[in-house]
């Protein structure tokens, strides 16, 4: 009797222990499609666009969650960049392979063949979407979504997003609108660089504002996070990140990107590519790091501080080279225009390095590339006339209001 009642004593203790551990505070889509057994899914065959990002709460994977249901049959899996298992590096172009998991056919959707074919979707009665996102236009995930809901809508097959969370929260817009000459699959869609929206805020508007080719619509079902708030950041989902591709190691590192990832186009500067701190850095050979430190500091922007700084990148640019500079240590990104940082430091390097110009320092090919980033050339043109953040203000913010109040009639938050 005795014994009994201390094995009842430590499952009691076991399980209150286990309800005072930390609960994410968001409940992502995945786990929202499983509590609802698998409803839109029931009795498919599922095609699954995926990387190691799309995991449920407890950081089990969506391949494996829906390969092992009972509910659909999991038939195939098509990979972004840098592949279903997340093992291509950056840019690496990749064909069809078996996973040698789950045995199932991989088609690229990075590459040659960006959108899926007939071929490739022959064999599937569901395409869905489950991809964690860092809220900004360059970042290629979001134009997989949006080539993929075409080919979905062409071949009559009904799409799934899983949504997830922004990490650069629902409110924070940045940038001009992608120009026609410059969509490029860094600039897929006429957005602003940073759009505020989830991907199943992003896949409804899209789809439902004529954006996709020939104003094609598909089919399309979210499946909504739970208890998520326009004005979380990644922190405070309570949810653990997984590293979305190798320069993207943390939940913060989003908010680094916006604020270097166009002066890293231009391959002149390191921004902690190829170091332990990837778009945490303005750095080169030439810089005195104090005096950039207190110049950027001078400037007394609120919400981000600069600390001097010196590394040798293990590969990139200044690879094997000791490079000086600052380190970004970004406190409140919501008090900060991300994107200007860069555009500021250019100007104040331009102060006290006239001679070390990126913009005729670098090759001319990575002008086309900041371009494409840009989504336009009248950034770099209007820049480079002064070198001055404030000639280019206000065309980076001419269509953020507008883009605003067209978004907002699909937020699911």
């Amino acid at each position: 009797m005795r014994k009994s009642k201390i094995v009842l004593l430590i499952a009691l203790l076991l399980f209150c222990s286990a309800a005072l551990l930390p609960q994410p505070k968001v409940k992502l889509g995945i786990d929202v499609l499983k509590e609802r057994n698998f409803d839109v899914l029931n009795g498919k065959r599922v095609g699954l666009i995926t990387n190691p990002t799309g995991v449920d709460q407890n950081l089990r994977s969506t391949i494996d969650i829906l390969f092992e249901s009972k509910e659909c049959k999991l038939t195939a899996l098509y990979g972004p960049e840098h592949g279903v298992r997340g093992d291509f590096t950056a840019g690496t172009e990749f064909d069809f392979y078996t996973d040698p998991k789950t045995n199932l056919p991989v088609y690229s959707a990075y590459g040659k063949t960006k959108k899926p074919t007939p071929e490739m979707l022959k064999n599937i009665d569901v395409l869905v979407y489950d991809i964690q996102d860092i809220g900004c236009r360059s970042y290629t995930f979001i134009s997989t979504l949006g080539l993929a809901m075409e080919a979905a809508a062409e071949n009559n097959i009904p799409f799934v997003v899983l949504d997830r969370p922004n990490p650069l929260s629902g409110n924070k817009i940045e940038g001009n609108l992608v120009e026609d000459g410059f969509i490029s699959f860094v600039s897929q869609f006429k957005i602003p660089y940073v759009h505020g929206l989830t991907l199943g805020e992003f896949a409804k508007m899209i789809n439902e504002e004529g954006i996709l080719k020939n104003k094609i619509k598909c089919n399309l079902t979210v499946i909504p996070m739970q208890r998520w708030k326009r004005d979380m950041n990644f922190a405070a989902t309570g949810l653990q990140w997984v590293p979305s591709s190798p320069h993207i190691p943390y939940g913060d590192t989003p908010e680094y990107y916006v604020a270097t990832g166009m002066l890293g186009e231009l391959y002149y500067i390191s921004t902690g590519i190829g170091y332990t701190i990837p778009f945490q850095s303005y750095a080169a050979e030439w810089i005195d790091g104090e005096q950039l430190a207190q110049k950027m500091n001078a400037l007394n922007l609120e919400g981000v501080t600069f600390r001097p700084t010196s590394y040798r990148p293990f590969y990139g640019k200044g690879k094997d080279t000791i490079v000086h500079g600052v380190q970004l240590h970004i406190t409140n990104y919501s008090k900060i225009n991300l994107m200007s940082l860069q555009f500021l430091f250019l100007e104040v390097h331009n102060e006290m390095y006239p001679e070390k110009n990126p913009f005729i320092g670098c090759d001319t090919s990575r002008l086309s590339m900041f371009d494409k980033v840009c989504g336009t050339s009248k950034i770099r043109e209007l820049f480079t006339k002064c070198m001055k953040y404030e000639d280019i203000q206000s065309y980076l913010m001419k269509d953020v209001d507008a883009f605003r109040k067209l978004s907002k009639k699909y937020y699911l938050y």
